[in-house]
């Protein structure tokens, strides 16, 4: 792909924030700088050609102006939402992360950056999820990288997505398993699997969402991750320990940080 003059530069920029960050809050695994632009700016940057296939929802309006709206659901340190922000100032993205110094991480990040593109929800997805004023069915595209099992994004990102638009889950070998063992919680949900796109190291599940989402889902705080939708319980069980920052004696009370 093509980047504009001073994309590089941010992209860099960002990733020297992250790492510098990552020394006091635990936002990522990945501490070398060279794999760090090969795992999450280029992983990233996969997603570019896939958000500009999608139309923004008031297109075809007389006047026009409308921008496609993405909302990354557990970000973390930013990842893959800020590198794609910085390459595309013209698409709205909303950051969701209910982990407190994570958010204040995304927030200074991108004042930092410059990204007037950005704005961070300290929130849970289950909360905005069911928020029918404001974020259910408003967004185009709905993404998560490191949020558990398919059947998990669905349910979190799903309902925040409108009819026609997508739901982008990074995700790595365990793609089709998971998209297999998903297929209940898609059609609860609304969504139908389009594509999987590989990505420099890993894959891109693109699901669209063909139907409103019921208004039972998601469900209440934490139960998404706990009881995932349609998985058997040793699925559940094996969804759980597979999630970043798994702990056997952790709590089972919805610490999620989606």
């Amino acid at each position: 792909m093509e980047l504009e003059p001073g994309d590089i530069e941010r992209l860099g920029r960002f990733l020297g924030l992250l790492l510098e960050a990552n020394k006091g809050v635990n936002l990522t695994a990945i501490t070398d700088p060279a794999e760090a632009w090969r795992k999450h700016v280029l992983d990233a940057l996969a997603i570019v050609g896939v958000i500009a296939s999608v139309p923004p929802r008031e297109s075809g309006v007389q006047g026009g102006g409308a921008q496609v709206s993405v909302v990354d659901v557990g970000s973390g340190g930013g990842l893959p939402a800020v590198p794609l922000a910085i390459v595309l100032p013209d698409v709205r993205f909303t950051l969701v992360e209910a982990t407190g110094k994570k958010a204040e991480f995304l927030r200074r990040a991108a004042g930092s950056l410059g990204l007037a593109n950005v704005r961070v929800l300290p929130t849970r997805a289950e909360t905005i999820g069911q928020d029918h004023r404001v974020h259910r069915e408003a967004y185009d595209v709905a993404m998560a990288r490191a949020l558990g099992h398919l059947a998990v994004v669905i349910e979190l990102c799903g309902p925040l997505v409108r009819p026609g638009g997508i739901v982008v889950a990074v995700k790595g070998g365990k793609a089709q398993q998971e998209l297999d063992e998903a297929a209940e919680a898609m059609g609860k949900v609304g969504l139908r699997h389009v594509q999987t796109l590989e990505t420099p190291t890993g894959k891109l599940v693109i699901l669209e969402k063909t139907t409103r989402t019921p208004r039972l889902y998601p469900r209440r705080d934490g139960e998404p991750a706990r009881v995932p939708l349609g998985l058997k319980r040793e699925d559940a069980r094996r969804s759980a320990r597979d999630k970043p920052g798994f702990h056997p004696r952790a709590r089972r009370s919805g610490d999620n940080p989606a």
